[in-house]
């Protein structure tokens, strides 16, 4: 029974479209641009302003971090969403019902 429930179905990942790759995009990316403004960009008065410590490369770091961590998740537990069955009317909304006119 189950079988035949499954096949009659047709599930499939999120993917892209999944919010925590999105998220992890954003992230990764604002934590390259802090990593690379830390190595490269990081000036005396800066260190001296945060207390000799590089704000920018260790929150990049940490940034890189979280974004692997959320397209690892979005990887290994991914969304399954139920595709909607074929139609071959467009005007067909799926109700079984004839749309007016025709």
């Amino acid at each position: 029974m189950s079988s035949s429930n499954s096949s009659a179905r047709s599930e499939h990942a999120a993917g892209a479209f999944d919010v925590r790759n999105v998220i992890a995009a954003l992230i990764g990316f604002y934590g390259v641009v802090l990593v690379l403004m830390g190595l490269f960009g990081n000036s005396p008065e800066e260190q001296e302003r945060t207390g000799d410590v590089n704000a920018n490369l260790w929150a990049g770091l940490a940034m890189l971090v979280f974004a692997a961590a959320f397209a690892l998740w979005s990887r290994l537990r991914p969304i399954v969403v139920e595709a909607p069955p074929d139609r071959q009317d467009p005007e067909d909304d799926g109700s079984g019902r004839v749309a007016p006119g025709h």
